[in-house]
């Protein structure tokens, strides 16, 4: 005879979840957002040896009150690049190269700023700054649309390439800027430009709020009532289903990476002539990476990238200032807090989607575990309550 051994079932196995309704789904996410923010919270005050309540307060603080500003303009940039990626993603084209789309527009505004402000009008120079910037992106992340549609390159690879190409394009027209004549360098960094600045509309940051707020409507309306939107939707669920009712896949994947280079060329024109008036490699500062976290927490839907966005720029304005109120000098610790919280957010997502199913006799012993925590807090409870009473029938 065979020895056959029973297969044990697993402790938890993960399945789909069928139906969520929406409230169910938004409570997990704020639940998940609440824990987030009081572990970070935990765990910065462990570290700063602080009170983790003055930690909270530091982050609430440095968000919402002193620097509500900066998190308004973080929010407002991560939006429109999110916004910009978003199309992208919901065709399944995986669009890593934001921060080298916004990098040439940037580019392409400041060398309009540099070379016609001194001598035009704001009148001439503002709109050829649109059109520059706008063109530069749209022409950046033309190329691996075209790969992708005609050859079918890997547009995850091609475009991350394209983000150090903008990096090293940037850095050598910053140093011809910084040359003179005989080659010999006149400067070490690209100072701000005093020409055609964007109108500021009193802050800085009122513009970018306007813009993302038109925009994302205008996505919203783009991707859900009209028939581009209903075009790249079927694209991305199956290209063989949406060559099949006669979809041409092809000029829907160009189309849909113009309408993302276009918005980032528009997200390089504020910064470079509403915001920084300069340029550097590094002048993307991440956006296209950390946006992407935004649009998927969003689930690349506009209006709820809006309030991922303003989470992300919470939490990232919050924590800073938290760190120095807190005197930590690393910055490593911060980002590592951040990276955290972040986790949590993620997997609230992914609890949205679906649900941890425990083997029966690991949840019936969870279950009495917990039912022996709740009894011990009620008798505590309890003793705190009759302590009091033994000593006034004592005196």
């Amino acid at each position: 005879m065979k020895n056959t051994k029973s297969k044990r079932e697993p402790l938890l196995r993960i399945a789909k979840r069928k139906d969520i309704g929406k409230w169910k789904s938004l409570s997990i996410r704020l639940g998940c957002v609440a824990v987030a923010l009081i572990f970070g919270c935990i765990l910065f005050a462990a570290f700063a040896k602080t009170n983790p309540f003055a930690v909270l307060g530091y982050v609430f603080q440095g968000a919402l009150s002193l620097g509500i500003d900066t998190t308004m303009q973080k929010t407002s940039l991560l939006l429109l690049v999110a916004l910009a990626l978003i199309p992208a993603f919901k065709m399944k084209f995986w669009n890593l190269g934001g921060n080298g789309q916004v990098l040439m527009s940037m580019l392409a505004s400041i060398a309009i700023m540099r070379s016609l402000g001194p001598t035009c009008s704001v009148a001439l120079t503002i709109p050829l700054m649109i059109i520059a910037s706008i063109a530069a992106g749209i022409i950046w992340a033309l190329i691996p649309a075209i790969f992708k549609a005609f050859f079918g390159t890997n547009e995850s690879l091609f475009t991350l390439m394209l983000n150090y190409i903008a990096e090293f394009t940037v850095s050598y027209f910053t140093f011809v800027w910084l040359t003179d004549s005989n080659g010999v360098l006149t400067k070490t960094a690209l100072g701000t430009i005093a020409y055609s600045h964007l109108p500021t509309l009193g802050k800085p940051f009122v513009l970018l709020i306007l813009v993302a707020a038109l925009l994302t409507a205008a996505m919203y309306v783009y991707l859900n009532k009209s028939k581009h939107g209903y075009e790249l939707t079927v694209v991305g669920e199956s290209e063989n289903t949406a060559k099949y009712i006669g979809i041409n896949t092809k000029k829907v994947i160009i189309r849909t990476l113009i309408v993302s280079g276009a918005v980032c060329g528009l997200v390089g024109l504020l910064k470079a002539g509403g915001l920084d008036y300069t340029i550097g490699k590094t002048s993307h500062n991440n956006m296209g990476f950390t946006s992407i976290m935004a649009a998927w927490l969003g689930g690349f839907n506009p209006v709820a990238t809006a309030a991922s966005s303003f989470f992300i720029a919470f939490v990232d304005t919050g924590i800073s200032h938290a760190a120095m109120m807190s005197g930590l000098k690393s910055g490593a610790m911060p980002e590592m807090i951040i990276g955290v919280v972040y986790f949590f957010v993620i997997a609230g997502s992914f609890l949205t989607e679906y649900r941890i199913i425990l083997r029966p006799d690991l949840k019936e012993k969870l279950s009495v575990f917990t039912g022996k925590i709740a009894g011990l807090f009620k008798r505590n409870k309890k003793q705190a309550e009759i302590a009091p009473q033994k000593e006034d029938n004592n005196g």
